[in-house]
């Protein structure tokens, strides 16, 4: 079992000043993350979704983090691969740098980014995302089997090139794909790469992801692997915040949630701008269910389908209290059949001290509960180099 993180970079009340101070916060949360035992880190791509996600250069927030750590895994989760957004060969190119400046520590994940707001800024064809998706795929997964890069595909001709350089771990990182929905998650067995389930509905829902993924595998042909090199690992989100006043926990952590359920809602849901505003005592659980109706009834008001994917967000049945509430939610998901929990901690509206004292309370009570090397009872660091996580991922 892994132990990772994931950062959206949001932002409720986005000052520049705020925004700056997110930025050197989700530095110190990765750098603690390291310290406490955390296998990696996540880092999404998103582009002008104000609110939901200010991490719009992934590649320099990880390149930063690299230098600040040694064993940490650093993770893009994800690159949108449409050719607008980013050429493979150049997503080939940064990547390799990162991997061999970290020392082989590079997990590759791929994405589509396919909200309006964030392809209309850079003139994506929305119709094709999941076509370029792949594609890139491919380009990557070949640009360094031999000397040269050729490729020859349905939307690109690439001529024979060398892609330099070339990267710590051989033939390339591992490579995964963001996967909300069941069809994303067959695509990405077929094509041999690791998922990154990103959803909020909780194990039930994870453990059927899963079936779907082993089915997809059990009958996959190896002729439409997007490289030589399989992952098949499968990485599930876990919303968390962890206090020693469980309940405290649970009320900042279910705030947060809404701040994310409605901030994703307003960009793809055309739901309102989120609600800001942190009430002290108030009832979040009822606020996520108003919050949920109110989102509900847009959709019906835009004749769009309200699916169950439309309101997991709302759904707050996730590692919020004390740790052994989380000790309890990660045994579920290891049972749904989890190879990683991607805890999600950094939301809107929690607080700096909330997501630094979730990060030690994991640390020193959860993640040791699934290690063979005891629990860690202090934030110092190991007294000789860890190096299990070096090279390619498990």
């Amino acid at each position: 079992m892994k132990f990772s993180m994931i950062f959206e970079a949001q932002l409720a009340d986005p000052t520049v000043e705020r925004e700056h101070q997110l930025f050197r916060d989700s530095v110190e949360q990765a750098v603690l993350a390291e310290r406490m035992g955390f296998d990696g880190i996540w880092a999404v791509e998103h582009h002008s979704l104000k609110w939901y996600a200010h991490m719009s250069a992934p590649e320099i927030f990880l390149t930063w983090v690299a230098a600040r750590t040694s064993t940490l895994r650093i993770g893009h989760g994800v690159v949108c691969m449409p050719f607008r957004f980013n050429h493979p060969a150049r997503v080939a190119e940064r990547a390799a740098t990162l991997d061999l400046l970290s020392g082989g520590r590079l997990d590759l994940g791929a994405g589509r980014g396919g909200t309006l707001q964030e392809t209309s800024l850079c003139g994506v064809d929305r119709e094709r995302t999941a076509q370029e998706v792949e594609e890139a795929l491919r380009i990557i997964g070949a640009a360094w089997q031999r000397d040269e890069l050729e490729h020859h595909g349905e939307l690109l001709d690439i001529d024979p090139h060398p892609v330099l350089p070339r990267p710590a771990q051989a033939p390339h990182p591992p490579l995964f794909l963001a996967c909300s929905r069941e069809e994303t998650l067959a695509r990405a067995a077929r094509l041999g790469v690791g998922a990154l389930v990103m959803g909020f509905a909780g194990p039930e829902s994870v453990a059927r992801m899963r079936r779907t993924y082993d089915a997809a595998r059990a009958e996959r042909d190896s002729a439409h692997f997007v490289s030589t090199e399989v992952n098949d690992h499968f990485s599930v989100l876990c919303p968390t915040i962890v206090l020693d006043d469980p309940e405290r926990a649970r009320s900042v952590g279910v705030r947060g949630q809404r701040f994310f359920a409605q901030s994703i809602g307003h960009w793809y849901g055309g739901g309102g701008v989120p609600d800001e505003a942190v009430v002290e005592g108030a009832d979040e659980a009822a606020g996520m269910r108003a919050a949920e109706e109110l989102m509900v009834a847009r959709l019906h008001e835009q004749d769009i389908p309200v699916r169950p994917s439309s309101t997991a967000t709302f759904q707050a049945d996730h590692a919020y209290g004390s740790a052994e509430d989380a000790v309890a939610y990660v045994e579920r998901l290891r049972e749904a059949g989890a190879d990683e929990i991607m805890c999600l901690i950094q939301m809107g509206t929690v607080p700096q001290e909330a997501c630094m004292e979730t990060i030690r309370q994991w640390g020193e009570k959860v993640i040791p509960r699934f290690r063979d090397d005891g629990p860690r009872t202090s934030v110092t660091v190991r007294s000789t180099p860890d190096t299990t996580h070096e090279g390619a991922h498990p």
